[in-house]
């Protein structure tokens, strides 16, 4: 095993396994949170402290009261793995996807990793968090499929809002956050995020 990234622990005996068998490893190893890169690598990420883990779920919870109104989609947060067209699988801090992209895939299948890209993700920087790895998985997720992604920082008070073809907006203590198209009339108040 080697660390580096200051919350991410490699699991160099691990790496280029099957999604069968990184399924099992993630079972077997259930209080740890796992991704696999592209390249085949295994990373184990640490837990979140307490603030960080509020502040996700103060996000899931406007997602998903817009969710319960709209049905347009289902919504997850960092314990479901997608398994994205590179071969990564990634777990990111929330994710949405559009009706009708989960309703093509079994059930089966959605007890799996689910094989597709999220159209919407977000993550939230906690103080450990390697700031750079973050923006490479916020840009692997746009160069995979996602249509919008939010890196939230709230300790910067700082939002990159990705888009597929578009510069990354850096916006300087927002308020609120808009869903644009891929989350139509969603807006997020980010008082208790950026400031919980």
């Amino acid at each position: 095993m080697r660390y580096s990234d200051h919350n991410m622990m490699h699991l160099e005996s691990v790496d280029h396994l099957t999604d069968e068998a990184f399924m099992d490893l993630c079972q077997t190893h259930s209080t740890m949170r796992l991704e696999r890169t592209a390249n085949g690598e295994v990373v184990a990420m640490s837990p979140s402290g307490f603030r960080s883990s509020t502040r996700i779920l103060k996000l899931i919870k406007q997602l998903e009261d817009w969710n319960d109104q709209t049905l347009l989609g289902e919504l997850s947060e960092s314990s479901a793995g997608f398994r994205l067209p590179n071969s990564a699988i990634r777990s990111p801090d929330v994710a949405w996807v559009e009706k009708s992209r989960i309703e093509s895939i079994s059930p089966e299948a959605q007890e799996q990793f689910v094989p597709l890209c999220p159209d919407f993700v977000a993550e939230i920087a906690s103080p450990s968090d390697d700031r750079e790895a973050l923006r490479t998985k916020m840009r692997e997720y746009i160069s995979q499929g996602a249509r919008l992604g939010w890196l939230i920082d709230p300790f910067q008070r700082e939002v990159e809002i990705y888009r597929p073809g578009i510069e990354v907006e850096l916006l300087g203590r927002p308020s609120t956050l808009s869903g644009e198209d891929v989350l139509p009339g969603l807006v997020v108040d980010l008082s208790k995020i950026l400031n919980g």
